[in-house]
């Protein structure tokens, strides 16, 4: 998914690079993959488009540090015009994309990673580089096949990885939104930082609740997705 209208005000010169894999890993959720020549830092994100005369638009990286690939998760708008050319493209086609930037960044600190459908691409970029020890990850979809790298996430999180389907339930599932997960912690840690990922919506809704629950607001650390 894009990012939210903060980030398109910068100018980012672009350059081509040529896509090595594009993925199918869900319906309409796909991962393309160009070769990495540019360090990151988890949490960053890059412009992208097809044609440098089209104005690009803005994803999260999707793969650790040290990857030789950098990876970027999104899925099909289907009134967009990037999205479904994207989700056409082939190994060898050619994209044009950004130097990594933004604030949105990982540490190795205790914190809370939340996050809704492909918002989940920056906090799989800061696990994938090694930074998910004293994390608590809390992710919601709506369907059970919406929990993008939940075998990797849940071998190394154990119960500190929580799904939240709002539309279907499994036994290991919470069922409702992530914000009804939330309602039920009644002792959460008012030292520790919160990312959010995902849609304003979800964001704002969060955002909202930590307070209500005593979070301070200089510890909630949010990315807009739209």
């Amino acid at each position: 998914m894009p990012k939210a209208e903060e980030y398109q005000k910068k100018e980012h010169q672009l350059h081509p690079e040529i896509i090595t894999q594009n993925q199918e890993i869900s319906p309409g959720v796909f991962l393309i993959s160009y070769q990495q020549k540019q360090d990151f830092i988890p949490g960053q994100v890059v412009k992208i488009t097809l044609d440098p005369e089209i104005p690009p638009r803005i994803y999260s990286i999707c793969s650790g540090n040290h990857e030789q690939e950098v990876r970027i998760l999104f899925n099909i708008k289907e009134d967009g015009y990037l999205t479904p050319k994207l989700a056409a493209s082939i190994p060898g086609d050619k994209i044009w994309v950004s130097q990594p930037y933004g604030s949105f960044l990982g540490t190795d600190k205790p914190a809370w990673w939340i996050a809704t459908g492909t918002g989940i691409a920056p906090f799989y970029s800061m696990f994938q580089s090694g930074q998910f020890e004293n994390k608590t990850l809390v992710h919601g979809a709506r369907h059970l096949n919406q929990f993008y790298f939940e075998d990797d996430l849940d071998w190394s999180l154990g119960k500190n990885y929580i799904r939240c389907c709002s539309q279907e339930q499994s036994c290991d599932v919470f069922p409702g939104r992530v914000t009804d997960y939330l309602q039920t912690q009644n002792d959460l840690p008012k030292d520790q930082q919160y990312y959010l990922c995902g849609k304003a919506l979800m964001v704002v809704e969060v955002r909202d609740l930590l307070i209500e629950k005593g979070v301070p607001y200089e510890n909630i650390i949010a990315e807009i997705y739209f």
